[in-house]
């Protein structure tokens, strides 16, 4: 009976799991993500992330510590060059395994191990969503604030329609025309030469 046996031995000897583990944790590393089985990708997780938590601390004693588990000088330099930065602010929680059905020659289960901050997908605009400031609201506009409603109301002259407004606006507008230009050159000359208005001959 396995009664409290939380250890997936995956059906291997302890050297061997530890080899599978080394093998898939610094592909995982290297690659960002990797598909395996699923048993395979649940056991990686808790081998996995304290080794991430420890490249947080960029010293000759940590890649001591994180090369004796791996034994991979590229998977090293990998983890804490690169990928170490960039879960600097993660409090853990590194990888995520996304279940992927059942492989068609053994029908084993697979799943896709990755790292968390490398999906482009899932953390699509986290960068951006930090960057806004201010509460974000499900309505399609803002209101105005006090100032700018005193600013349109100053602005635009109490009791004027927009009817009103427009029929001013053609009265300031000078003739652009040349039929308008010679009608005003037209009164011009008659002002000029003095013929009596029509009020006047009356």
């Amino acid at each position: 009976m396995r009664h409290g046996d939380k250890i997936n031995n995956l059906g291997r000897t302890a050297s061997h799991r530890n080899a599978l583990l080394i093998n898939l944790a610094c592909q995982l590393f290297q690659h960002k993500k990797i598909v395996t089985t699923l048993a395979k990708a649940k056991a990686l997780r808790p081998f996995v992330e304290p080794i991430i938590t420890k490249s947080k601390e960029n010293t000759t004693h940590q890649r001591r510590i994180v090369f004796s588990r791996l034994q991979d000088k590229e998977a090293v330099k990998e983890l804490f060059d690169v990928i170490s930065p960039k879960v600097a602010s993660r409090p853990g929680g590194y990888t995520r395994v996304i279940k992927l059905g059942r492989r068609v020659g053994d029908n084993a289960e697979l799943a896709l191990i990755e790292l968390v901050d490398y999906n482009e997908i899932y953390g699509k605009g986290i960068g951006e969503t930090e960057a806004k400031t201010g509460k974000r609201t499900r309505r399609a506009g803002r209101s105005k604030k006090p100032s700018e409603a005193k600013e349109v109301s100053e602005a635009k002259p109490a009791g004027e329609t927009k009817p009103e407004v427009k029929a001013k606006a053609k009265t300031e507008e000078q003739p652009t025309s040349e039929a308008a230009i010679e009608d005003a050159e037209k009164g011009l000359n008659e002002e000029n030469t003095g013929q009596p208005d029509a009020d006047e001959k009356k």
